[in-house]
């Protein structure tokens, strides 16, 4: 089974722009929206509004929020989310194809 977001989500996820090292998605959805599990690699989200969603990968589970125009770097993970805020969620995701970093637990949303 495919984990991936423009596959397992296709109603959000949409892709923008792919070549041979990066896939570009973009990302929509409004308040109460909970997505189906999916997974990333190494990748870069740049934020157009600013939301709050819970993220969940197995037993555990983070809130976060994020103010429009942060850019921010997100190691390869895999989870679901949910959108907690009253406000659209709107970003993009530029996805490394060449990332060597396994997807493994206790990986879960951005980093800085």
């Amino acid at each position: 089974m495919s984990l991936d977001p423009a596959e397992t989500n296709p109603d959000h996820y949409k892709v923008i722009f792919e070549n041979e090292r990066v896939r570009v998605l973009e990302y929509l959805d409004e308040p109460g929206t909970v997505t189906n599990p999916h997974e990333y690699p190494d990748s870069v989200m740049y934020t157009l509004s600013s939301f709050r969603r819970r993220l969940v990968q197995g037993d555990e589970q983070r809130e976060v929020g994020l103010e429009a125009g942060t850019v921010i770097w997100l190691p390869a993970q895999q989870h679901h989310g949910e959108n907690i805020g009253d406000t659209p969620t709107h970003a993009i995701f530029v996805e490394l194809k060449d990332s060597t970093a396994p997807i493994g637990e206790g990986t879960l949303g951005p980093s800085a």
